[in-house]
């Protein structure tokens, strides 16, 4: 009969954890990760405004949830916690003009940009008439995170087109997504 040793293995020293990146690291990487482009609206008795945002994404489906990131430096920010209703406009390719204006890189007013006749007011907050997907719906939550907060939205009311190619960030930069570029097909099961 053989024996034989059992051995403990060594026991590794603890791992050192590494130091978190730079902001300007996060942030270069950050540009990399594309991103649909919307404007985020709403009206009620703090105010009706709008900004571009691309830090919103589904939680999940039952309930139907969308969680969308605000600066809390903004001057928007207590307006859409203070109404609690909002809309996230998703942009089709050629309302990059919008996304420039809504994100405050000119100097048209908020006022003046809710006069344009682009707006459907049939609902408690301002709908984009010709979005690929209006969600609107009610902030159930929200939790504050370094410079932002979270707003969970549970949803009431969505519309959606699959008519339009979308806009998304990337890079820096604006660019065109097709609906549905030749050779992949638009059959969905």
């Amino acid at each position: 009969m053989t024996t034989q040793s059992l051995t403990q293995p060594a026991v590794p020293a603890s791992p050192v954890a590494p130091a978190p990146p730079s902001t300007a690291d996060f942030r270069e990487a950050m540009a990399h990760l594309p991103a649909a482009v919307n404007i985020l609206t709403t009206d009620g008795p703090r105010g009706r405004c709008g900004i571009t945002v691309s830090a919103a994404c589904s939680v999940t489906d039952s309930p139907p949830t969308v969680l969308v990131c605000v600066n809390q430096r903004s001057a928007t920010h207590d307006v859409f916690n203070g109404n609690g209703r909002v809309c996230l406009n998703v942009l089709a390719a050629e309302d990059e003009w919008l996304a420039r204006h809504f994100s405050g890189m000119t100097d048209v007013s908020m006022a003046e940009r809710f006069t344009w006749d682009i707006w459907d007011q049939s609902a408690p907050v301002p709908l984009l008439r010709d979005a690929l997907v209006n969600i609107v719906g009610v902030i159930a939550d929200r939790k504050s995170m370094g410079s932002h907060s979270v707003l969970f939205v549970t949803i009431e009311q969505v519309r959606a087109r699959t008519d339009r190619d979308s806009l998304v960030y990337f890079n820096r930069r604006f660019h065109r997504l097709e609906a549905d570029p030749a050779g992949a097909g638009g059959d969905r099961k």
